[in-house]
């Protein structure tokens, strides 16, 4: 079994194109790249990485795929294609070469329409993912949870990951609501969720350790040890933290766990899910 961070960036950064990251994110305006991330995936025993998009181009899916093949310890991309387009099969027939191209993602919540994903072009598109084997990552803010089930329903083939635990409210402590939408998804066998980007929904400089147990409390127990996976959100982490807090605060509520539990989380659920082989 391997382990595998399974959520994490690369970027040459550029103002324009980057304009989310704004002047209270002036940590992450720099170029973030696998020779950057490489001795930190070592010096936690890690075996690989997912790189996830974080630009919405082809070009960007590209660029991870390049670099996913140059440095065998990226061992996926989640990478970005126009999921409404009339030619997306097309385009999953040419991506279907790489093998290291495990799925995509779009940025839903950035979307305007909070009920994006149920449009009828984008649900087809999603339904060509499912045909061609591929992943989709679900990136969203928890307003948007109250669409999710409609949208997994309409796709019961597919293999779906929550991102970020949906970016809870960890910042003001609000659970109820959050609580109620992840369980109902947690029913679906076929979705997942990715434990990670905890620290940048809490306070950046006064989060503490004891912040983030009710969240990741509820996500156990509502998908269990087989559908949870640990992501660093890496380079986005070093707005609130670094890579050995973020480790820090996962090793510490999982030590209670079995090795086998341990294991599942730090890779290989990820490795099931993304169809790792080594």
């Amino acid at each position: 079994m391997l382990k595998i961070d399974s959520h994490q960036h690369f970027w040459k950064f550029d103002p324009v194109r980057d304009s989310w990251i704004n002047d209270e994110m002036a940590v992450l305006k720099r170029d973030f790249l696998p020779q950057d991330l490489e001795p930190i995936l070592n010096e936690f025993g890690f075996d690989g990485c997912i790189a996830v998009q974080a630009d919405q181009s082809e070009v960007e899916t590209n660029f991870l795929l390049e670099n996913a093949e140059k440095n065998d310890f990226i061992k996926g991309v989640v990478g970005w294609v126009d999921l409404n387009s009339a030619g997306l099969e097309d385009r999953l027939v040419y991506y279907s070469q790489f093998d290291k191209l495990k799925g995509f993602r779009h940025i839903l919540q950035a979307e305007q329409q909070r009920d994006y994903m149920l449009n009828d072009s984008f649900l087809n598109g999603i339904n060509l993912l499912t045909k061609y084997g591929y992943t989709f990552d679900i990136l969203i803010f928890p307003d948007q949870l109250k669409y999710i089930k409609a949208f997994v329903s309409a796709c019961p083939g597919q293999q779906f990951v929550i991102d970020h635990l949906a970016k809870p409210y960890i910042k003001t402590g609000e659970l109820d609501e959050w609580k109620k939408d992840i369980a109902t998804l947690a029913e679906f066998e076929n979705v997942y969720c990715k434990i990670s980007g905890m620290v940048t929904e809490a306070s950046w400089h006064g989060w503490k350790q004891t912040d983030f147990i009710p969240y990741m409390d509820i996500v156990f127990s509502s998908f269990g040890s087989n559908r949870v996976m640990y992501g660093s959100d890496w380079p986005v982490l070093n707005l609130a933290a670094s890579y050995t807090d973020v480790m820090r605060i996962v090793e510490h509520y999982l030590k209670n766990f079995t090795e086998t539990e341990r294991n599942l989380f730090f890779g290989g659920n990820a490795q099931r899910f993304y169809k790792i082989n080594s």
